[in-house]
């Protein structure tokens, strides 16, 4: 667990929102150099895919990032994707061009990070439910409140929060230009293997097994 700093102690706030504690641990992680972002192609495929390929590949943010063990698909025809409704103020980023952010909040509290695919003009995004994480794990536990590594990344609204993704990142390329970036398998990712579900925590369209997780993670959402 991490430790309060001196203004943490002098005040009521939690560890997790100290922001002197977070600067500290935040100036203290060096990341190492990512591979280069993932082209606009990777995304410009059926979503079942990139979902699919999407597994075992990294997501940067800042000093932090991690290996993804957890993905749901969305798609325009089916009632569970905001874009099912068509386009509006807030389904545009769903209908713009592939391999952009699509952020947005859920129950008015979590930020969920999803990446868009297929030509523009089809509502389509993979929602990125966990992660492993890889580097920047102190300033995860610092923004998390918690110490177990297992924890950090096991929800999509987990992982926005240890990576520090926030609704300023909607709409914003994940091709290496933006903030958030998304990078090919490591090597020892390479051969990931698939387990496939229905979906969870959605009320409509759950017969569709369009959730990919990496088979034997301790990280995933879900068992």
């Amino acid at each position: 667990m991490a430790r309060p700093c001196g203004a943490c102690r002098s005040s009521s706030r939690a560890p997790a929102r100290c922001s002197a504690s977070l600067d500290r641990v935040s100036a203290a992680a060096a990341p190492q150099q990512p591979a280069p972002a993932l082209p606009t192609a990777f995304y410009d495929r059926p979503v079942l895919e990139v979902a699919r390929d999407l597994v075992g590949c990294v997501v940067s943010h800042g000093a932090a990032s991690g290996v993804i063990v957890e993905t749901e698909a969305y798609h325009d025809s089916e009632p569970a994707c905001h874009a099912f409704v068509g386009v509006t103020n807030r389904t545009r980023t769903l209908f713009g061009p592939p391999g952009r952010a699509y952020v947005y909040r859920s129950y008015g509290i979590h930020a969920l990070l999803n990446a868009v695919c297929e030509p523009e003009g089809v509502g389509a995004a993979v929602l990125i439910r966990a992660l492993d994480p890889l580097e920047g794990i102190e300033l995860m536990r610092a923004r998390r409140g918690l110490d177990r590594l297992e924890q950090l990344c096991s929800g999509p609204g987990k992982l926005t929060q240890a990576l520090g993704i926030e609704l300023g990142e909607n709409d914003t390329p994940l091709t290496g230009t933006g903030p958030v970036a998304f990078h090919p398998r490591p090597a020892d990712w390479d051969d990931v293997e698939l387990v496939v579900s229905q979906r969870i925590g959605i009320t409509k369209a759950v017969e569709l097994p369009w959730r990919f997780c990496a088979v034997g993670s301790a990280h995933v959402s879900r068992p």
